[in-house]
């Protein structure tokens, strides 16, 4: 039957000549595959089809179906800044590489939807985005089921394993020590409309930069390594 759905491009897979493949994420049933036309009339724009675009579809939606066909896609919500501006453009690239690799529950989960939702206007919108990479990683692994335990008196070394804070000595090497793990302490409380907070050298950045991603990659299985990092390292230092 025909429904209208509310998504978020997370990638677009070209199918023969007229016809893409959309990974989406989408608020009414989670990770979701459509089928779209594109150059007919009525068919989907590859302008509309851009990464992490917000988009609405008319879809033909059958509940055994692994792809579904989609009428009509429009932009739901058009991005002001992102397109102009090369720091949101790699952030926006880094977001996408993280959430297509991320998002992969078929199912409803409004409150990941709301801070995916969140994480986007924030890259739009925001006057100061240099923490943003952390700070979306960090609420992101708490919506995963992964946030970092907040830590215990004697407890200076973050585990990246445990995803808990421990005492020197963990007999495997993927700790942090005592500066990162106090600047993650810092970051535990702030929020994506709190980013002026994030007062960290741009070297402390990047160091928990990768060490958050080596987190996310023992986590999450399959995530491998994110070419857009460097993209980062680059514009944000």
């Amino acid at each position: 039957m025909l429904q209208t759905a509310h998504a978020i491009v997370l990638k677009t897979i070209r199918y023969g000549d007229r016809s893409v493949v959309v990974k989406t994420w989408t608020t009414h049933a989670g990770a979701r595959s459509y089928m779209v036309r594109t150059g007919a009339k009525n068919g989907g724009s590859m302008a509309a089809l851009q990464p992490l675009n917000r988009i609405e579809l008319v879809a033909d939606e059958r509940p055994d179906a692994d792809m579904h066909t989609a009428r009509e896609v429009r932009v739901e919500k058009p991005y002001l800044n992102v397109h102009r501006d090369p720091i949101r453009g790699s952030l926006i690239l880094f977001t996408q590489e993280v959430l297509y690799r991320v998002l992969r529950a078929e199912a409803a989960d409004p409150s990941l939807d709301a801070f995916v939702r969140e994480a986007l206007e924030t890259i739009d919108t925001s006057d100061v985005l240099q923490g943003y990479p952390l700070i979306f990683l960090l609420q992101l692994s708490g919506h995963l089921g992964f946030f970092p335990e907040y830590p215990s008196p004697g407890a200076d070394h973050f585990d990246l394993m445990a995803g808990c804070f421990v005492p020197a000595g963990v007999p495997h090497g993927h700790t942090l020590a005592p500066p990162l793990s106090n600047a993650l302490v810092r970051l535990l409380d702030i929020d994506l409309d709190a980013l002026e907070e994030v007062v960290l050298p741009a070297s402390q950045r990047r160091d928990l930069l990768d060490h958050l991603l080596l987190y996310f990659r023992l986590h999450v299985d399959g995530l491998g390594e994110l070419r857009s990092p460097a993209v980062l390292h680059a514009t944000l230092s």
